[in-house]
């Protein structure tokens, strides 16, 4: 008995003599694309998204100034952790110019050696691209930025905390929960800065996957202040 047979043949879409974008191209122009975060538009990287680093044994100076203030300076060469993908990114050469505002927890464990824990937020005030020579912003608008960054930040200082009062594995934990101002969408806040029984542990972050804390290495005490949390949301 004959039998008809028909081949397949690979179907090639027409490319009207375009050439396919390269993933080194879709990686660029996702970085570069025009973003939008709470109606604002930017570029670079996406809201969400993190880095992580490793820091060269750096110089660290400090000079007390008053009884409880230090003038700081810190510099190294921060290397990521893991490579960028290829095409990914600003051009080298581009400059940033930030402003932190951290806890740092220290405690010493010799005569001349002291843990370091720093947490906190990095606000940024102007960049530089490579090819240019000016910041994207005057030093007057610069203070003008970092004016209204630290009066939103009083201001959230100056509210009503969320109290935590919590019992875990046998052991008591009163402390206050403070919002991040902007992460907060319709009076609720995903990120909050922890402090339970006089002592900073951090910031909590509300994800899809759970909750997470950085310096807290106890998941159930990190699943627990973040259910007291949602507790005072509701």
């Amino acid at each position: 008995m004959a039998t008809n047979t028909t081949s397949r043949k690979k179907q090639i879409k027409p490319t009207n003599g375009k050439k396919a974008p390269s993933r080194n191209e879709d990686i660029h122009a996702s970085y570069n694309k025009f973003k939008k975060f709470e109606g604002k538009q930017y570029t670079g990287m996406q809201v969400g998204r993190s880095h992580k680093w490793y820091y060269d044994p750096g110089e660290w100076k400090e000079k007390k100034i008053t009884p409880d203030l230090w003038e700081i300076s810190y510099s190294v060469i921060k290397r990521r952790a893991g490579k960028a993908p290829e095409g990914s990114g600003v051009p080298v050469g581009t400059e940033y110019h930030w402003y932190i505002i951290s806890h740092q927890n220290v405690k010493k464990i010799n005569a001349n050696d002291y843990t370091t824990v720093m947490s906190g937020l990095k606000y940024k005030l102007a960049h530089k691209r490579a090819n240019k020579n000016k910041w994207s912003a005057t030093a007057r608008t610069q203070r003008k930025h970092l004016i209204k960054f630290l009066q939103e930040f009083i201001a959230q200082l100056e509210k009503e905390p969320v109290p935590l009062q919590i019992e875990y594995d046998g052991k008591s934990y009163k402390g206050e929960a403070i919002p991040i101002p902007e992460t907060c969408h319709d009076g609720v806040c995903p990120e909050l800065d922890i402090t339970l029984n006089d002592e900073h542990l951090g910031i909590l972050h509300n994800m899809k996957s759970g909750f997470k804390m950085d310096e807290v290495k106890d998941q159930k005490l990190i699943d627990a202040i973040g259910q007291e949390v949602l507790l005072w949301y509701e």
